[in-house]
């Protein structure tokens, strides 16, 4: 019955194999968090970064760059308003005062300019398109649905953009055809991540 242990014991045992932490792991985990609110600060505050980098020097410096870099690079967004495309240009500038290389950053944000401008067109016309296809659908079914239950129509004309199941299949729409544009960003944000 000795061989028994305790949650206990089993947490100890657990914790005694993973070792201690390294000065390395240590500075990771207090500066990358500190870094992540300067991000913060900078998005809502219109904080300078550049001066506030300055107050941090060597492995601390790293970490602070690496928090706030996740945390810009999160927010990178498609441009569906004004607001999107305005937050995407302070969050790019931020992260290019980030990075050290220029080149590379310049490439991925080339990239990204062009999904930007392709969402903005062609993404447009396409979201106009499904739109239209979904209210004329839409429209068909419940007149249909009006002339079975009441006979005649006589000028019965239904808002169907207002009601619920249009609204809630044009969600649907709208996120399958935003999925494409969001797995090319996603793939670009990871390779902002991975540049100096």
């Amino acid at each position: 019955m000795s061989d028994i242990k305790s949650a206990r014991e089993i947490a100890m045992e657990k914790v005694e194999k993973l070792g201690e932490a390294t000065q390395e792991e240590r500075l990771k985990w207090k500066y990358v968090p500190q870094g992540e609110g300067l991000a913060v600060r900078y998005l809502k505050e219109n904080l300078n970064l550049v001066v506030e980098l300055n107050h941090f020097e060597g492995e601390v410096r790293k970490y602070i760059i690496e928090g706030a870099a996740q945390v810009l690079t999160q927010n990178i967004s498609l441009p569906r308003n004004d607001i999107a495309k305005k937050n995407n240009r302070r969050v790019m500038d931020g992260l290019k005062l980030l990075k050290s290389d220029k080149v590379s950053v310049e490439n991925v944000y080339s990239k990204i300019r062009y999904l930007f401008n392709h969402y903005a067109e062609q993404g447009e016309q396409q979201r106009q398109k499904a739109y239209q296809s979904l209210k004329t659908e839409m429209e068909a079914q419940v007149q249909q649905a009006l002339q079975q239950q009441l006979g005649t129509l006589m000028g019965v004309k239904i808002d169907v953009e207002r009601q619920p199941q249009f609204q809630q299949e044009w969600r649907k729409i709208q996120t399958q055809l935003d999925s494409q544009y969001l797995t090319h960003l996603n793939e670009y944000k990871r390779e902002l991540l991975n540049t100096k």
